[in-house]
């Protein structure tokens, strides 16, 4: 990924080549141990709800559990995306395939789309990220998007969409080709699914699969508006993307996307080595990305749109006394 907004001369070459280094044994372990954790929700879930004597109010728990989990594949799929998870090259797609089917997203586009976005992060007429959302938010339009709402309507409607066609304008004829037939085999598989439940009269799907993963979007979306939104649309990754501060066991479901603005600096480091990264980059940079906490964030941004909607320039949250913006190369 050489054209993208970010910075190439901040961290020493040799340094570099150290945290680019991609490992498959850092990738199984981390694919292996997210994969089994939703396994183990789910068959936590199945229990309570088929085991006499026990109270299925114990499913709750496993319930939100399992959503959390398969939500945050969402961070797998972006890592595999990447080509970092895995040494191997074909793992990676592999693993793409599943989390993207999984996720009601595509790989292929998400993939481009998701080029686009660090190609123009934070750029209101190019990073698609911000033209999916149809102009700044006002609290109307955010809170139904923050729990999920808006979201996975959005996504639905993009399935058929893309599936009848229509595509957006970054896409070359070629990958037009390719996203048009890999959402009508999307449609295909989800129809499948569907049909294979009626025939079965199952609701396997909707219990441990679709119920889960929309009921919970909440969870993840918190990740997801905290890494850019409200932040300057300066074209440089230092500051126009966030650091989010929290637990250990939301780094390992977010596969280290909480060091954003190292991965949107350097996106070619694994996610392993983010954490690294992120010292490095402060190391060098002299100053602390823009870092805040989820709820922090959501508290602060919350009371903005009672106040006002978002507006278009955003806001510096390094203060300009302290650190001298540079222009990305």
């Amino acid at each position: 990924m050489e054209d993208f907004v970010g910075r190439k001369n901040l961290i020493p070459r040799d340094r570099m080549r150290e945290l680019t280094k991609r490992s498959d044994l850092r990738g199984w372990i981390q694919t292996i141990s997210h994969f089994g954790a939703i396994l183990l929700a789910g068959f936590g879930l199945y229990y309570t709800l088929n085991t006499e004597g026990v109270s299925q109010w114990w499913a709750v728990p496993f319930f939100i559990a399992l959503g959390v989990l398969l939500n945050f594949l969402f961070a797998a799929q972006h890592e595999y995306n990447h080509y970092t998870a895995f040494k191997t090259r074909w793992l990676n797609d592999v693993f793409n395939r599943i989390t993207g089917f999984i996720q009601l997203y595509p790989r292929d586009y998400e993939r481009w789309y998701h080029f686009e976005h660090h190609r123009h992060t934070q750029d209101w007429d190019n990073d698609p990220e911000l033209i999916s959302r149809g102009g700044p938010y006002t609290l109307g339009s955010y809170l139904p998007y923050l729990l999920g709402l808006t979201y996975w309507t959005g996504r639905i409607q993009r399935l058929f969409i893309v599936a009848s066609g229509k595509t957006a304008h970054y896409f070359t004829e070629k990958q037009k080709q390719k996203v048009v037939a890999e959402h009508r085999w999307h449609l295909a598989g989800y129809a499948l699914v569907a049909a294979a439940s009626v025939y079965l009269e199952s609701w396997a799907a909707v219990i441990y699969w679709i119920g889960p993963m929309f009921a919970t979007k909440v969870f993840q979306n918190v990740q997801n508006v905290t890494e850019h939104t409200g932040l300057t649309h300066l074209q440089d990754t230092v500051h126009n993307t966030r650091t989010i501060k929290t637990w250990w066991i939301f780094r390992w479901m977010a596969w280290n996307m909480q060091y954003h603005t190292a991965h949107h600096t350097f996106p070619a480091v694994p996610f392993y080595n983010l954490p690294a990264l992120h010292a490095e980059l402060v190391k060098h940079a002299g100053y602390e990305p823009p870092t805040t906490g989820y709820l922090a964030f959501q508290y602060r941004f919350i009371r903005q749109l009672i106040k006002a909607p978002e507006t278009r320039d955003g806001v510096a949250e390094i203060d300009s006394a302290t650190a001298q913006v540079e222009p990305a190369e």
